[in-house]
């Protein structure tokens, strides 16, 4: 039979201290019983001696220094886990948020996971057409991969997320099934709604776990929101054997709560006062994306973050860059431009993605269209800023020729519908058709087979008078 402690030894903020506190684990769960009997959970942050400091989830109001009891359970946070999991809503803290009671386990895991063994790692292959023209050409994201977004307040990345876990899917000879568990940290109330009833409308829900996290709650569930999601995926994925993609937004304020409970414990700050093991605590969570060899299943992650005043070498796009396999930033002048999704591409990559495209897994010219639009598009920046200097008029023939494509690219290719799914065919045609505005001479990245296979200057020609119309 577990001790029972009774009183406190101080409290402050969501963190209480107890003295005297014998066999206690570090992330062990608690429970804390008040003067009217009510009962509050909490997990041990710190050990010191014999004082341990624990996180109160539901907050200290109320706690009483004299009369509160504690209960050390001996067991970490532990999550539910079953098959029942879809198409349910969760706090951040994985309780039930939908009204449909319990979720019946057929098992408990731990939140905070167990590390895959790099031997049993198998290397990511196959695709996940997210249906985004820049993303599946120029940047695809691999199966079993972890792709940030990097963004800035107040850009699109909400609506992002929603048209990606609407259109996001695994070719259909995989022979398993795909899911999407989605976590977000820190929202308002008007955005938790959006998420929600996006995806209740587009017919989704039912394949999608969520998890919500509103700016009012805890910072303590902020910091397991991400874990219980995880926890969630990885059972789905190699126990269920299903391929889960797995979005988190916005990690800026999963790392803001971070920084703000490292404060709380007097924890020495590091860069702009976030902890110093911020990029382990990062790392902890994105090293549970991957593949078991041997297991049917994936988990591929999709964390969002937002760059305070789009500081790309802030600390938490700066490390997130170190862990992950590239990124796709988003880029606040073409929004302002009317561009979505605001997509920059020549910042943005997938390092995975060789390994993932062409023949067997997307279409035998994917690499060289996409490496053909990056050089194209790299020369139209050129061209632009020469145009600054000396003028439109004082180009050259061909740079005139690039500014045109570079019109085009962006009206065409980078901007799309919001409930436009485009296929992965779709999109590398539409890629070679932008190609071809260009003389075939400029186009030095394909091979001359290759090239004189897809290059087809009317097709070209078509599609400007159908923008021309469009526009008037």
């Amino acid at each position: 039979m577990s001790l029972q402690y009774f009183g406190l030894h101080s409290i402050s903020g969501s963190l209480i201290v107890l003295d005297r506190v014998e066999g206690a684990q570090f992330d062990e769960m608690a429970r804390i019983v008040l003067d009217d009997g009510t009962e509050r959970t909490g997990r041990v942050a710190m050990l010191e001696g014999d004082k341990a400091i624990l996180q109160v989830f539901e907050g200290t109001h109320g706690l009483s220094l004299t009369n509160t009891r504690t209960q050390f359970t001996g067991r970490p946070m532990e999550m539910p886990l079953s098959g029942d999991l879809l198409g349910r809503v969760f706090t951040g803290a994985g309780r039930p948020a939908d009204g449909l009671g319990e979720v019946m386990p057929e098992k408990f895991g731990d939140i905070n996971g167990a590390p895959l063994n790099p031997v049993s790692r198998q290397y990511p292959r196959n695709f996940i057409q997210t249906g985004i023209s820049s993303i599946d050409c120029l940047m695809t994201l691999i199966r079993g991969q972890k792709l940030p977004i990097f963004s800035g307040t107040g850009l699109s990345h909400n609506k992002l997320a929603v048209q990606i876990v609407q259109q996001a899917q695994i070719a259909k000879d995989s022979g398993s099934e795909f899911a999407v568990v989605f976590a977000a940290m820190g929202i308002q109330n008007d955005v938790a709604d959006y998420f929600r009833r996006s995806f209740a409308e587009s017919g989704v829900l039912q394949n999608v776990v969520m998890f919500l996290n509103l700016a009012n709650d805890p910072i303590v569930e902020r910091i397991i929101t991400p874990r219980c999601a995880l926890t969630a995926a990885e059972y789905l994925a190699y126990e269920k054997h299903m391929h889960i993609l797995v979005v988190m937004t916005d990690m800026t304020a999963y790392a803001e709560a971070l920084r703000e409970f490292s404060s709380s414990k007097g924890e020495i700050p590091g860069r702009k006062g976030f902890p110093g093991y911020l990029y382990s605590d990062l790392a902890s969570l994105y090293e549970r994306a991957g593949i078991i060899e041997g297991v049917e299943g994936s988990v591929t992650q999709l964390p969002i973050l937002t760059m305070p005043n789009d500081d790309i070498t802030h600390p938490v796009p700066d490390l997130t860059g170190y862990i992950t396999e590239g990124q796709i930033v988003l880029d606040r002048g073409l929004e302002q431009g009317g561009v979505y999704p605001p997509i920059s591409v020549l910042p943005s990559l997938s390092r995975l993605m060789k390994d993932g495209i062409g023949e067997g897994y997307t279409r035998a010219d994917h690499a060289a269209v996409s490496n053909q639009l990056f050089a194209a598009y790299a020369q139209v920046q050129d061209a632009r800023s020469l145009a600054s200097v000396i003028g439109e008029e004082e180009l050259s023939e061909l740079d005139r020729k690039f500014l045109e494509f570079g019109k085009y690219f962006e009206k065409c290719f980078l901007t799309q519908g919001f409930t436009e799914n485009r296929s992965i065919e779709e999109t590398l045609d539409l890629g070679w058709t932008l190609l071809s505005l260009l003389p075939k001479s400029a186009l030095d990245r394909v091979d001359d087979n290759v090239l004189n296979a897809h290059y087809d200057p009317e097709a070209a020609a078509l599609l400007v008078q159908k923008v021309r119309e469009r526009d008037g």
